[in-house]
């Protein structure tokens, strides 16, 4: 299956971008996870751009989305909220049908975040038929580079974790 891994975070070593990437790298053979990090390349969402003033950016996402089998989202949480970049990202998808019935799951870089994570929740299971709330893996990654990430998620137990979930994610998109 072939999944889009949506990071929440415009920052350039984003510890959500860099648990993406490891775990897109886990996930290979049997998986391919395309990471979007590129949630700052997205004007301010204006309904009167939609149709056929969509901008590339956007258009490009869409796309992206619509030929993934599913979607895993990674944010920070800023000001415990969910991210602006992220926000607005939701506002340009919500009336597309590649979005909505796409199956979404949630993974976590930090052990704080619970008040975006439940603001995220009730946004995605609000505009999306296929938001699995069961489906979920959270790491303590906070202040690891990108490298002490992919170690860490690649210890055995971590490993196994990140395979396990993809692999409930796989069955759920098929379902």
């Amino acid at each position: 299956m072939e999944f889009l891994a949506i990071s929440g975070s415009a920052r350039g070593l984003s510890t959500n971008t860099a648990m993406l990437r490891a775990v897109s790298e886990i996930a290979r053979p049997e998986h391919s996870i395309r990471v979007f990090d590129r949630i700052s390349d997205l004007p301010v969402f204006s309904p009167d751009l939609e149709g056929l003033r969509l901008p590339d950016a956007v258009r490009d996402l869409a796309s992206q989305i619509r030929h993934s089998d599913g979607l895993i989202v990674s944010s920070p949480e800023y000001v415990r909220a969910i991210p602006g970049g992220l926000k607005n990202a939701i506002d340009w998808l919500v009336s597309r049908d590649e979005f909505i019935t796409k199956p979404i799951v949630l993974m976590h870089a930090s052990h704080r975040g619970d008040d975006m994570l439940a603001q995220i929740r009730t946004v995605l299971s609000t505009v999306s038929t296929r938001f699995s709330e069961d489906l979920f893996l959270r790491f303590e990654l906070m202040k690891k580079t990108p490298v002490e990430i992919a170690e860490h998620l690649n210890r055995p137990p971590n490993r196994q974790a990140v395979a396990d979930f993809v692999q409930q994610f796989a069955a759920f998109c098929s379902r």
